[in-house]
């Protein structure tokens, strides 16, 4: 293979003979080389070369593959054939077939993350019959060239042509031509969408109250309408997208040149697309209608929802929160799926014996129990879960929330209206005459709401709530700082439990880690010392998890029980710090032995423990 200039040329070849080659002949003279469009049996001979499969495999696949669909692609009917590598008998799926290709090819390997793609830039790259025609696929675009990938790698007559439409130069990858065909019409249809939307609306920063406004003379237009086919297609993407890249949160966020979209996936953001402003404008407009807000107010924070299905048909929720920024409204969407309610304890990462305790706990008639961490620690969650368990025919069991984050049948729910003087203590307030079992306060904010909470227990109520402080026993000098009894604390506290979310390992590519440093572990969860032994894993990363090393996230607890012994600390007024100490000796496993405990079974990395988890104290 040689380069020429920016992009590649081979040697050209005859196509390799349809006859089955012997197992251990030799092909005559040089290796055989591929051109043109590929064809399945010259995929096939070529696989046969290289040793990837033996001779009964070869004719098995001219078998199978002379009876495959006319319209796929070589690779893809050579993966439906089902067969098997010959030096460790894996099957010769579609990616791994893509990999063989993009070796024999000497170009590099992509897979498609579109994530990682400007999909606005590379869409005015070519069109879309061009890159349909050819099968290629437009991934980044920068001055310096542009990057092109292909299932058809040797077949570039077209290069030469691009280099000059574009006067840039061109570097081919290899992809997934099943990607590029799903990619290809995604890509260009949103690329479309957005133009259509800024073609019939009006000049980049229309009908958007910035902070920094630019007077462009000379030039008039209409807003974009929120009801544009356009932005309804973008708006449809959007949400579709998100919920296949398993996002928890997506923003919308107006910048002074162009409106940003990110999604939240693991508790990290990534940057998903870039639209003009005016576009960004209108998204926020139709999501705000649909969500039942006012759209015409622009100038205070709201709050909406709404109900959508996933493509497989299950109910999502979105909670919908906008918020004036300089450059325009910002809007946040949390996606809650129903599906979390029904986990049980153990899929949310409650250890067995905590499992148990936390069960308990909540078993009881009357008292209350807290939830506490920081804002997107999986409090919500925990407390919906719980709830969902004891909601049984034989309780009332009533919630109080600002908003009210997931609707759920079996609860009777209230919603926080400060605009009618309803807060936290006058919701409390009103359901302690509705003949309650069990009461859920969304959050414990100020002195008022924490006496009724401590009301509501001693009159027979169990009481849920959260608060947000940094462990267990902070929750319990939080309450008395507001100012409730410490008597009267001590006779109605149940329990805390302190949480936080660790992104945890990708299965499929975590690997042991060879260089992990036993003593820089023991001296991060000092003054604690985990008992299991320690098998830690490495993140490494692979298409699963988009090359990052995890997949998905789980809880990390810390659980205080409130002993006899506990209520006589907080009675007489004890420092954080001997309620933190007598915590653990009555046996509670604080959050950073918790992670410890993670890292020694392999499910998160030490870093990721560090990160989440506060560091010991007392």
């Amino acid at each position: 293979m040689g380069r020429t200039g920016s992009f590649y040329t081979w040697p050209m070849a005859s196509q390799p003979s349809s006859e089955p080659l012997r197992a251990g002949a030799a092909p005559a003279g040089a290796r055989t080389r591929l051109h043109g469009p590929l064809h399945w049996q010259s995929v096939l001979h070529a696989l046969f070369e290289d040793s990837w499969i033996d001779e009964p495999t070869l004719q098995r696949g001219l078998d199978r593959c002379a009876h495959g669909g006319a319209r796929q692609h070589a690779l893809q009917r050579v993966a439906a054939a089902s067969l098997a590598r010959k030096s460790d008998a894996k099957r010769l799926d579609l990616d791994v077939l893509t990999a063989w290709l993009a070796e024999r090819a000497g170009l590099p390997l992509l897979h498609i993350d579109p994530l990682k793609v400007d999909i606005g830039r590379v869409g005015d790259l070519l069109s879309r019959n061009y890159a349909e025609r050819h099968r290629i696929l437009p991934v980044a675009a920068e001055a310096q060239g542009a990057t092109i990938a292909t299932a058809e790698p040797f077949d570039i007559g077209w290069v030469p042509e691009l280099e000059r439409m574009l006067r840039r130069p061109v570097q081919l990858v290899v992809a997934n031509p099943a990607d590029i065909a799903r990619y290809t019409a995604e890509f260009f249809n949103l690329a479309r969408s957005v133009r259509e939307a800024q073609r019939n609306g009006a000049t980049p920063g229309s009908g958007v109250n910035q902070f920094e406004q630019l007077v462009e003379l000379g030039r008039s237009g209409r807003a974009i309408d929120a009801n544009d086919a356009g932005i309804v297609q973008v708006v449809d993407w959007l949400w579709q997208y998100a919920f296949e890249q398993r996002a928890s949160d997506i923003h919308l966020e107006p910048r002074r040149e162009f409106g940003v979209v990110r999604f939240r996936i693991d508790g990290l953001l990534h940057v998903v697309y870039q639209v003009p402003p005016a576009v960004m404008s209108a998204m926020t407009s139709r999501i705000k209608l649909l969500g039942r807000m006012d759209v015409v107010e622009r100038r205070r924070p709201q709050d909406g929802r709404i109900k959508t299905r996933r493509p497989d048909g299950d109910e999502v929720e979105l909670r919908l929160s906008t918020l004036p920024t300089a450059f325009g409204e910002k809007l946040v969407m949390r996606i809650f799926d129903r599906d979390v309610v029904l986990r049980e304890f153990a899929a949310l990462g409650f250890p067995p014996a905590e499992a148990s305790r936390w069960e308990e706990l909540t078993s009881h008639p009357h008292g209350i129990v807290l939830v506490t961490g920081p804002t997107g620690s999986g409090k919500t969650t925990t407390l919906y879960s719980t709830l969902k368990r004891l909601a049984t025919d034989e309780v009332n069991v009533c919630t109080v929330e600002d908003p009210i984050e997931m609707v759920e049948p079996a609860f009777n729910q209230m919603q926080v209206q400060s605009g009618l003087e309803l807060g936290f203590a006058e919701g409390l307030r009103a359901l302690m005459r509705q003949d309650p079992d069990i009461i859920m306060v969304g959050e414990i904010r100020d002195r008022e709401t924490a006496e009724m909470a401590v009301q509501a227990a001693l009159t027979g109520h169990l009481v849920l709530s959260t608060l947000h402080t940094n462990d267990a026993a902070g929750a319990i000098t939080r309450l008395l700082e507001l100012g409730v009894a410490p008597y009267l604390l001590g006779a109605t506290l149940l329990g805390v439990l302190a949480q936080r979310l660790v992104r945890t390992l990708c299965p499929h590519c975590r690997q042991p880690d060879p260089a992990f440093d036993q003593r820089s572990f023991e001296s991060a969860v000092a003054p604690w010392k985990p008992s299991a032994q320690v098998r830690p894993c490495r993140a490494v990363g692979c298409l699963e998890c988009r090359n990052t090393g995890y997949l998905g996230r789980v809880g990390l607890y810390e659980l205080l029980g409130v002993s006899p012994a506990q209520r006589g600390l907080i009675g007489d007024g004890a420092t954080l710090d001997a309620l933190r100490a007598q915590a653990v000796r009555d046996g509670m496993r604080p959050l950073r032995l918790a992670g410890a405990l993670k890292v020694a079974e392999g499910v998160t990395t030490l870093e990721e423990v560090l990160r989440a988890t506060p560091a010991p104290q007392g």
